[in-house]
């Protein structure tokens, strides 16, 4: 277990969030709510069906009969007035597991969520947008992964930010400006005392090759510096002058950040979530995520092809983002 992961569990631990599991009939959500439960990480909520959930320590609800159905409704009614959400529309869409979790958050009656098992990133996106909305002073939500490699001697002893590896699909310069920001500030807040160095990735170096994809990201790190100039960021850089000593001195030998960066914004989803697995599956790296930034309370999403251990890690995760949050 990396370094990271045991910080999260013993924050975690120190001072216990309730967390909603919206995925009961999952067996890999059950696998890890029983690890939850014994590792004593979180107070834990599972949605599903009462009689097929078997995980002492654990409340289990049925959204469908939960006591507080119809009260979550009429507040999902009203906060969706304007798009013309009906009481009885909203009665249905309480039965919705995703749903009436995300309306536990918003109530205050659990501090975060975990979805995404079996579930697409959508699923768990759209009722944290229309429940909870973003964080003030949000322009945009994105996702970053936590990646604990197996290479001490690149980011902080082998811990790095993927970002965004699971959400934009393709952002603007200005979009993946403010992905490149939000993930200097959760670096920060995961990291503690290691600052952040944000590595803008492309397959240029310093303008070394010409494309759509270069302009971008030289457009969006000059977007970032504008917005804030304390912050160690560069690019455009390829992944090796990023991360490899040795080739920044060739490639970018001005950079602050070419050779030592720990936050990798790769400049468009297909290239970031293909990273991040080749990554997690040849190169044996724990993969935590993907972690949503920007809405308003904790509301992470899971990869589909997640383990047990991953969730327990994702759910350590979202209980500290809730610690923040207060």
């Amino acid at each position: 277990m990396s370094d990271f992961l045991n910080r999260m569990k013993a924050a975690a631990k120190a001072d216990k969030k309730t967390i909603v599991l919206p995925e009961g009939e999952d067996p890999r959500t059950i696998e890890a709510a029983r690890k939850i439960v014994e590792e004593d990480l979180a107070n834990l909520i599972i949605l599903g069906d009462p009689a097929a959930i078997d995980v002492p320590g654990a409340t289990v609800l049925d959204p469908r009969t939960a006591e507080k159905h119809d009260e979550y409704a009429a507040k999902f009614a009203e906060l969706r007035a304007k798009k013309g959400v009906t009481l009885p529309e909203a009665m249905e869409q309480m039965n919705d597991a995703t749903y009436f979790g995300t309306m536990m958050v918003k109530m205050g009656d659990a501090d975060g969520l975990v979805s995404g098992a079996c579930h697409s990133t959508a699923n768990t996106l759209r009722p944290a947008l229309q429940i909870l909305k973003t964080a003030p002073g949000t322009k945009l939500v994105s996702a970053f992964f936590i990646m604990c490699t197996k290479t001490p001697e690149y980011g902080a002893d082998g811990t790095l930010l993927f970002a965004d590896c699971g959400l934009n699909i393709n952002p603007t310069a200005e979009e993946l400006s403010e992905i490149a920001l939000a993930s200097a500030e959760s670096w920060k807040a995961f990291m503690g005392d290691i600052e952040p160095k944000v590595a803008m990735l492309s397959f240029s170096t310093m303008g070394s090759a010409k494309g759509d994809v270069p302009t971008k990201v030289q457009q969006a790190t000059e977007l970032a510096n504008e917005k804030n100039p304390e912050l160690a960021l560069d690019g455009d850089l390829q992944l090796d002058a990023a991360l490899v000593q040795s080739v920044a001195d060739l490639k970018a030998p001005a950079s602050k950040v070419a050779g030592s960066a720990n936050v990798l914004v790769f400049p468009d989803l297909e290239s970031g979530n293909i990273g991040y697995k080749l990554v997690q599956r040849f190169g044996g790296a724990e993969a935590y995520g993907p972690i949503l930034q920007g809405i308003a309370r904790p509301v992470n999403d899971l990869s589909r092809g997640c383990s047990a251990d991953d969730i327990v890690g994702v759910v350590a995760i979202t209980a500290v983002q809730a610690q923040m949050a207060e």
